[in-house]
Order: structure tokens, then C-alpha cells, then sequence
């Protein structure tokens, strides 16, 4: 029977030109790799070397087999991280999300019921998150809309609403509300990663321009330092205290007000 670490064996061998060239590179001896030849030569039932006196080398026969013997480990390998692969996957719960805040507080939700869990969580376009699911590649999905996809389903999971962040004296700070339409054509700061926020955010404000920050300790030194307007949500001020020394003043457009789906497989009947 073939043996796979023989088979390396030999194809090293194909590639150093001598037996003691395998023993170097694999710390083994010369004389188990002269058994190893043997053994590969029984398994095949044919003869792979030409032999003198002092030289081994390959006849056409083991070149062959050295090719075979190629695309079989190759094929081993890729065997075995394919194995791994879907063990870890069959261990991993995958989110993808449209938003960070319910992502947070999924993790947060999961974290608590089964801590040690791997989890794979990633923020992504709508299109994306559809795509996702359709594709069966992740576990959990979370939009801003119901869907109906087979073999999935949703149910209600939190809100959020958007806010506008402007020191005391900026021109905006005079209203107790704001929409799109108000914002319009501000320049405004804006984390990345935002998800479908973003998305909405360009669509509604077409004359607008975002300097965007991915790193956050930045992102909260250019708010304290500029007079440029940011956003938040409730779910930020509910639990923190906001951008010291900023008014939040919520945006009413319906889109800014967010319902968001959970989206997990249907249970089996």
C-alpha cells in the first residue's frame, strides 16, 4: 500500500537528484530512505530506478510515478485543510451584519449564553448580507428590513436611531430635530465600517462630503479637535455619555429610524 510520506519522500528525491539529499533535507538516515525507495517500488509493482554501482536515479517509469505521486499529495493536502475547514466551521457561529450596534449586541448576547464559542462576525452591505444567507455562508444574519429567503426566517431584534453631533455653537446646534435634507451639503466626519449607515448617509446627502477614520482613538481626537458635524446613534448615548462638549440632535427621516432583523435558519420539523 501507498505510503503518503513515502510518496513525499520520493518526490523529493525527483527534486534533489540523490538519496542523500532526502536524508539531509528530512533529518533521516540514508539508509531509511533506501527502504522507503523499496517499499514505493513493491507498492507499485514496477521498477522507478535505474541502478549502478554508486548512483540511483529515476527511469521513466518513476518518472511517472513522480508525477502521480505529485498531484496525489497535493491532493491529500488539500483533503486534509478541507477536513480541518469544516471542523472548525461546524464550531464557529458566522454573523454577518448591515450595522455594528446590533452585531454588538448579538455578540454580547451570545457571548453570555455560550461563552468559549467561536464566532466570525463581519459588517457588510445589505446586498451582501442577502447574498450570505442566500449562499448558505454564515448563520446569523442582521438587516434593516425583513426578508424572505427559503430556509430562513427573522423576527424583530432591536432599534436605532441616527443623531447628528455638532459643537454648541455650529449653525445646526439651533434645531431640536433635523433630516437628510437639513444635513445636505455639511461636510461631515464618519467612522468606517458603518454598513448600510453609510450607504444611507451618501444617498441622503449627495452634496455632502465624509472624511472618513478607521481607527477609532482618531476618529474621537478629529470630533474633539474639528468643528465638522458626526453621527451617532441612541444606542451609543444610551451608554455612553456622547462626544463631551457636543449636542446630539436626532434625524427624523423614517430612515433613520431602524428596525433590525435577526435572520437565522428555520428550525427543522
Amino acid at each position: 500500500m501507498l505510503n503518503l510520506e513515502e510518496l513525499k519522500q520520493l518526490v523529493l528525491f525527483a527534486e534533489t537528484g540523490t538519496l542523500s539529499g532526502v536524508a539531509e533535507k528530512l533529518h533521516i538516515s540514508t539508509p531509511s530512505i533506501t527502504r522507503s525507495m523499496q517499499n514505493i517500488e513493491e507498492a507499485f509493482g514496477a521498477s522507478l530506478f535505474c541502478r549502478s554501482k554508486n548512483r540511483i536515479a529515476l527511469n521513466e517509469t518513476g518518472q511517472l510515478a513522480v508525477s502521480y505521486a505529485g498531484k496525489l499529495l497535493e491532493e491529500a493536502d488539500q483533503m486534509i485543510a478541507q477536513v480541518q475547514a469544516f471542523e472548525e466551521r461546524q464550531r464557529t457561529v458566522v454573523i454577518r451584519s448591515c450595522a455594528p450596534a446590533p452585531l454588538w449586541e448579538l455578540l454580547k448576547q451570545l457571548e453570555a449564553g455560550e461563552p468559549g464559542r467561536m464566532i466570525s462576525s463581519g459588517i457588510c452591505q445589505n446586498e451582501e448580507v442577502i447574498r450570505f444567507l442566500e449562499q448558505d455562508s454564515c448563520d446569523m444574519g442582521i438587516l434593516p428590513f425583513p426578508v424572505s429567503i427559503s430556509g430562513w426566517e427573522g423576527k424583530e431584534f432591536m432599534k436605532e436611531k441616527l443623531f447628528v453631533c455638532v459643537p454648541p455653537d455650529h449653525i445646526l446646534a439651533r434645531h431640536k430635530k433635523l433630516c437628510f435634507s437639513d444635513l445636505n451639503g455639511f461636510n461631515f466626519l464618519l467612522r468606517s465600517e458603518l454598513g448600510f449607515w453609510d450607504t444611507l448617509c451618501r444617498e441622503k446627502m449627495p452634496a455632502s462630503k465624509f472624511l472618513v477614520q478607521t481607527e477609532e482613538a482618531v476618529f474621537d481626537e478629529l470630533v474633539e479637535a474639528s468643528s465638522l458635524p458626526c453621527f451617532t446613534t441612541d444606542y451609543i448615548l444610551d451608554r455612553e455619555s456622547g462626544y463631551p462638549g457636543r449636542v446630539s440632535i436626532p434625524v427624523t427621516d423614517v430612515e433613520a429610524n431602524v428596525t433590525f432583523y435577526l435572520i437565522t435558519r428555520k428550525a427543522c420539523m
